[in-house]
């Protein structure tokens, strides 16, 4: 798709069943002789006819997983998949008139959307904000092109934050005054965002200042962090299933700590949904940092991919 985008064509087994246009659904791969999953967004429309699907993956500076799917992934491997999940999804009852603001690989679940909407043949008016660096890093762009030339109904509004260069980025993010322009009338549709949390962040504040906070629909790739007070300090955690003893910042998701450790542990969207990654403290203090809170009463049951260390602390893990 770009340079570091690929999408991924897979073939379910029998226990697979259809999705709905913007679900996500988890991947396990091997690395390392490892085993990970991952979640990643369905970018094909439900009503694809040949019984496939496809998930469109780009490449995180510093992830495990999604260089080696993007790299080295062939033809004829094999993963094990979850089933479908999520609620970002377009209503099947009554008609709306969908505004999406996307950025990056934000994306996938909006083209699923409208893939999904004209092979149904009900595509209605729909304005698409996409941010991305430059022209040629828009995930799909050859094919929204050709989106844009057959279904005029859908108007795709490209914003290329490097544009005007490195040093000028911040004038072409996501304000109000950007959004009255390319859209003047969002106030009356449905908006479904997905993209980087700074992003979210605006058109959540931006909606919540309008009274609109119902029409807004979100779909993160990972969870929202609370800012982690000045002078936090991570500690030594002990893993004690594992018998492993690793070094943790106040920043660190303590999963993130545990594969460091070469640990595996169980997990799953990694990023507080799922709760697969579950376990208990058995003492010391951890910090959930999606809200600052302090945990630490042993016995509580923590998630490791949303907690990090306040001090040393021990996990049954």
């Amino acid at each position: 798709e770009t340079r570091d985008a690929r999408t991924i064509t897979l073939r379910p087994g029998l226990n697979w069943r259809g999705h709905r246009a913007g679900q996500h659904v988890r991947l396990g791969f091997a690395v390392g002789g490892r085993h990970y999953t991952r979640t990643y967004t369905i970018s094909s429309a439900p009503e694809r006819p040949d019984g496939c699907f496809t998930i469109t993956v780009k490449v995180v500076d510093g992830g495990r997983i999604s260089r080696n799917l993007v790299r080295d992934l062939q033809p004829g491997d094999y993963l094990p998949i979850g089933l479908p999940q999520g609620d970002f999804y377009l209503p099947d009852a009554q008609p709306v008139k969908p505004l999406f603001i996307t950025a990056g690989s934000g994306i996938t679940p909006a083209m699923s959307m409208v893939r999904s909407l004209i092979a149904q043949e009900r595509l209605p008016d729909a304005v698409h904000i996409h941010y991305a660096p430059h022209a040629f890093d828009v995930i799909f762009g050859k094919e929204i092109e050709k989106l844009t030339e057959e279904h005029p109904r859908y108007q795709f509004k490209p914003v290329y934050t490097r544009e005007l260069g490195e040093e000028r980025r911040v004038e072409r993010h996501f304000s109000a005054a950007q959004l009255e322009e390319l859209c003047p009338d969002w106030r009356t549709r449905e908006c479904y965002a997905c993209g980087p949390q700074g992003l979210l962040s605006s058109v959540e504040e931006l909606y919540a200042e309008a009274g609109l906070a119902r029409h807004l629909h979100v779909e993160r790739f990972q969870a929202a962090y609370a800012l982690v007070p000045d002078g936090a300090v991570g500690g030594a955690v002990f893993f004690r299933k594992a018998g492993v003893t690793a070094q943790a910042t106040s920043v660190t998701p303590l999963l993130r700590v545990a594969e460091d450790a070469g640990m595996n542990p169980a997990h799953g969207c990694r990023m507080g949904i799922c709760h697969a990654c579950d376990t208990t403290l058995l003492s010391g203090c951890v910090r959930d940092l999606r809200n600052g809170q302090v945990i630490n009463e042993a016995g509580t049951i923590v998630q490791p991919c949303v907690c990090a260390a306040a001090g040393d602390c021990e996990l049954d893990l």
